[in-house]
C-alpha cells in the first residue's frame, strides 16, 4: 500500500514538472527569437516559419552597429543612474513610512494605513496628468529628478515592509530600548537587518520597473540626453526603418541589466530568523 502511495505520489510529481516545464518554454519562446534574432546576419530570415532560434552564422555586428550610431551609453548611463536613485530612495522613505504603521501607536493609525493601500488600487493613468503638471510647475521637466520624483515612494512598498515591520518579534525591540536605542535607532539598528529579504525584494520590483518604464519617460522628456534605455530602443525603429536585427540587439541590452540584476539579488530572497537573537 505504501509503495502504491510512494508511486502516486511520484508520478504526480513528475507531471507537475513536466507541466510547469511546457509552460516556461512557451514563455521564454519570444525572449528566445528576440536574442537570436540580434545574433543573425542580414542573410537569414528572421520570420521564416517555424523559427530558427539558433543562427547560422552568429554576430556581433548588431550590437556595434546599434551602439556605435546611437547614444547607447548615454542612454545606459541614465537608465542606471534613474534606477539606483529611485530604488534607494524607495527603499529609505517606504521604510521610514512603514515602521511607524506597523510598530508605533497613534491616533488615526489605521485609517491612515487604509488610505495608503488603497491608492494601489488607482491607475497610473489616472494620476499621470496631474504628476505632470505638478513636474512642469517645480521645474523638473528634463531632468533625473523629474524622472525619479514620482517613484520616490510607494504604497506597494509601504505595504511589504509594514507587513514584514509587524513580523519582528517584540523581544528585539524590547531590547533594544533597554540598552537605550531611540525610535530611530531600532528602525535602522533592528528593523531593518530584521526585513532584508523584503527590502531585496522590493529592491527588485522597483528596479525592474523603473528600468523598464517607457510611458513616463516619454512624457516627462524632450531633451534626448536624458533618455532612458526605453526610449533608445524606440528610437531604433525611426532610425532604421524597422531593420528588426538592430531593434532586436538595443532590446537586448536593455533588458540584460534586469536579468543581471535579479540573478545577483535573488541569492538575498531567503526567510531570515528575524528571532535568532532572542534567547528562550
Amino acid at each position: 500500500m505504501a509503495a502504491n502511495l510512494n508511486r502516486t505520489a511520484w508520478w504526480q510529481v513528475a507531471l507537475t514538472y513536466a507541466l510547469l516545464s511546457a509552460i516556461a518554454l512557451v514563455m521564454l519562446l519570444p525572449l528566445l527569437w528576440l536574442v537570436s534574432t540580434a545574433f543573425k546576419s542580414p542573410a537569414e530570415n528572421i520570420f521564416q516559419f517555424p523559427p530558427q532560434f539558433i543562427p547560422e552564422s552568429p554576430t556581433f555586428d548588431n550590437f556595434v552597429r546599434v551602439w556605435q550610431t546611437n547614444p547607447f551609453g548615454r542612454y545606459f548611463f541614465n537608465s542606471t543612474l534613474v534606477a539606483v536613485l529611485t530604488v534607494g530612495l524607495n527603499l529609505l522613505f517606504c521604510a521610514l513610512a512603514a515602521y511607524p504603521l506597523a510598530r508605533l501607536t497613534f491616533r488615526g493609525q489605521k485609517a491612515l494605513f487604509a488610505l495608503i493601500v488603497t491608492t494601489i488600487l488607482i491607475p497610473f493613468q489616472i494620476v499621470m496628468i496631474p504628476l505632470y503638471v505638478l513636474t512642469v510647475r517645480l521645474g523638473l521637466q528634463n531632468s533625473y529628478l523629474g524622472l525619479i520624483f514620482p517613484y520616490m515612494a510607494s504604497a506597494f512598498g509601504i505595504f511589504l515592509l509594514r507587513q514584514a515591520f509587524q513580523g519582528v518579534p517584540k523581544e528585539l525591540e524590547e531590547a533594544a530600548r533597554i540598552d537605550g536605542c531611540s525610535d530611530l535607532g531600532i528602525w535602522w539598528h533592528v528593523m531593518i537587518p530584521a526585513v532584508r529579504p523584503a527590502l531585496v525584494t522590493l529592491a527588485i520590483f522597483v528596479f525592474i520597473g523603473s528600468w523598464s518604464d517607457f510611458l513616463w519617460p516619454l512624457i516627462v522628456l524632450t531633451d534626448d540626453r536624458y533618455y532612458t534605455l526605453p526610449l533608445g530602443v524606440q528610437r531604433l525603429a525611426g532610425s532604421f526603418s524597422l531593420d528588426w536585427r538592430l531593434i532586436a540587439a538595443g532590446a537586448v541590452i536593455s533588458i540584460a541589466p534586469i536579468i543581471a540584476f535579479f540573478m545577483v539579488m535573488q541569492r538575498y530572497v531567503v526567510p531570515t530568523e528575524a528571532g535568532s537573537g532572542v534567547k528562550g
